[in-house]
């Protein structure tokens, strides 16, 4: 099973980097921020409190999360667009650093790449937690200001400002969590996205990838 880990903070670029590997690839890709922002808005829509672990650890056991591609569906409703709001992203955090919805989302993401014989995986624990074995890991990462003015000009209605202040508060949420914290592993490729053409860098990890590097 081949098994392609990228992992690295919002903005990094690593979910459009990881799309075009698995194009590439021809391999199966799975968005994992996706679906712990999956259990972040059924909490909201379910009127819980994100941060009450109880309560959420109980919902996601029985949470149909479907991810097709770039679709994702929870309990049967199309939140594709819905999970990428300011609530949802405010949200998420603290979802992912519940101990029982991590071991529950680690489960499913790991049955989900077997079912398809490998994949490329995106997240923040994939190479450290996920799949440690993982036959290829990427860290991508890039300058605060640059991440921000990435997701800026993809929610456009939030102020530049709100969008960094936003970004570093969840930076440092998810690298002092205890709970599969954001960190980049030993063997992993690190590579600093921020003055770079996307096609570049999917090149470089093919190139990479080929030679056997690590």
């Amino acid at each position: 099973m081949r098994v392609i880990a990228i992992d690295g903070p919002a903005g990094s670029g690593k979910s459009t980097v990881a799309r075009r590997l698995a194009e590439r690839l021809d391999l199966a890709y799975l968005d994992t921020g996706a679906m712990y922002r999956a259990v972040a808005f059924a909490a909201l829509r379910r009127g819980l409190d994100p941060e009450e672990l109880r309560p959420v650890a109980r919902m996601v056991r029985e949470l149909d999360i479907d991810l097709d591609g770039t679709n994702v569906r929870v309990d049967g409703v199309d939140a594709t667009i819905d999970i990428r709001s300011p609530e949802v992203t405010r949200a998420v955090s603290a979802v992912a650093a519940n101990p029982s919805v991590r071991t529950e989302l680690i489960c499913r993401q790991r049955a989900w790449v077997k079912a398809r014989g490998g994949a490329v995986v995106e997240g923040r624990d994939i190479g450290t937690v996920v799949f440690p074995e993982a036959s290829f890991k990427a860290y991508l990462t890039a300058r605060l200001d640059v991440r921000a003015g990435r997701r800026h000009r993809e929610v456009g209605d939030l102020a530049y400002e709100a969008v960094a202040a936003d970004m570093a508060r969840r930076d440092a949420l998810d690298s002092e969590r205890v709970e599969g914290p954001l960190l980049c592993s030993d063997d992993a490729v690190r590579v600093d996205t921020s003055d770079r053409d996307v096609e570049a860098i999917v090149e470089e990890l093919l190139e990479k990838l080929g030679s056997g590097s690590a």
